[in-house]
């Protein structure tokens, strides 16, 4: 009895915890050691390994999901050197990010260090925009909004998709841009889709109200069905996929439900065979942003064996994740997959 005790316990006691050091030599090292600890450090380092191996794997579009103000807060050129480096294929994204903070900042304007301990009443007054501890200038952000508005008053009056849109602002861009460390620039360049299922909640929102006000007769709109179509025609097209989404909310949801709706046209996809999250949202209110990978395992839409929920604020983890990846190195064997010429 003891000696099957003893036995049964081993498999449990096996790995040790390894304490970290403040001697570390550089990000995969101190990932590699996080993966000897607890908590979230080991749950980020899972992630990290998780998005090498997409990156490795050569069957694998690589779906990048954006959700919450990660560019104003000084995360845009990870994602910029993302793209550029071929680490990711797709982006699907909240339009705050790709429109109001990466459009915007390549228009010239920038995003200012505040605080939340602040007269906001103050703010209003002198056209200050607050984002949490960041600022924003509404007059600037007006000037957005009309370029929208100007980009779209040059289209063909028809409905597009967001990502057909976002194609004629990086054109616009190719041309016009003051700060060329732009994802939207960046993407349009590698033939990477960006994907915005809520457009008009942003600038590009009051851009195509002005648009639509002076062409009410004929105009451009934004068909997001055609959006969730073209994304699912990615999948269909994809040996395999894999997600890594920073925030939750509308991106990660439209992004795991292309399995679904392929199954719904007749078409038999794999699930997404890598997922990451990072989150900070709870699950137990059942809300979308924190629901977990392996709730989505339920639904068919997401592989359990390379799965990983990260609960730790983006800013933290995504340059964490990100430079681990790119010092690995697996990327520079990928070649530009071009997604856009496809669709």
């Amino acid at each position: 009895m003891q000696a099957s005790l003893e036995k049964n316990r081993s498999k449990f006691l096996r790995e040790k915890v390894e304490h970290i050091d403040i001697e570390f030599d550089g990000v995969v090292d101190l990932i590699d050691r996080f993966e000897k600890t607890a908590f979230q450090a080991r749950n980020l380092a899972r992630a990290a390994k998780i998005y090498d191996h997409m990156l490795a794997d050569n069957d694998c579009s690589v779906i990048l999901c954006l959700a919450g103000s990660l560019f104003s807060a000084g995360l845009k050129k990870i994602v910029y050197k993302m793209v550029q480096n071929n680490m990711v294929d797709v982006i699907v994204s909240t339009g705050a990010l790709m429109v109001d903070q990466d459009f915007f900042e390549a228009l010239g304007f920038s995003h200012y260090i505040g605080t939340p301990a602040v007269d906001d009443e103050e703010l209003r007054v002198q056209h200050v925009d607050r984002i949490y501890d960041t600022y924003i200038s509404e007059d600037d952000l007006r000037v957005c909004d009309e370029t929208i508005a100007k980009i779209a008053d040059s289209l063909q009056p028809r409905p597009y998709s967001s990502r057909e849109f976002i194609v004629e602002m990086g054109r616009y861009l190719e041309s016009n841009a003051k700060n060329r460390e732009s994802v939207v620039l960046a993407a349009y360049k590698k033939g990477v889709p960006i994907f915005v299922p809520a457009f008009s909640d942003s600038s590009a929102g009051f851009g195509l109200v002005m648009h639509q006000w002076t062409k009410a007769e004929s105009h451009v709109s934004i068909d997001s069905a055609k959006d969730f179509l073209e994304l699912t025609k990615v999948k269909l097209n994809s040996k395999e996929t894999g997600l890594l989404m920073i925030g939750g909310g509308v991106p990660k949801n439209f992004a795991q439900d292309v399995v679904v709706a392929a199954d719904v046209l007749g078409k038999t996809v794999p699930m997404h065979k890598y997922a990451v999250q990072v989150t900070v949202a709870d699950e137990r209110d059942g809300g979308l942003s924190g629901s977990t990978l392996k709730e989505a395992h339920s639904w068919g839409k997401v592989e359990e064996s390379f799965a990983q929920m990260v609960f730790c604020e983006a800013t933290i983890a995504l340059p964490l994740i990100a430079s681990y990846a790119y010092r690995k190195s697996s990327w520079k064997n990928r070649k530009p997959k071009n997604l856009n010429a496809y669709l």
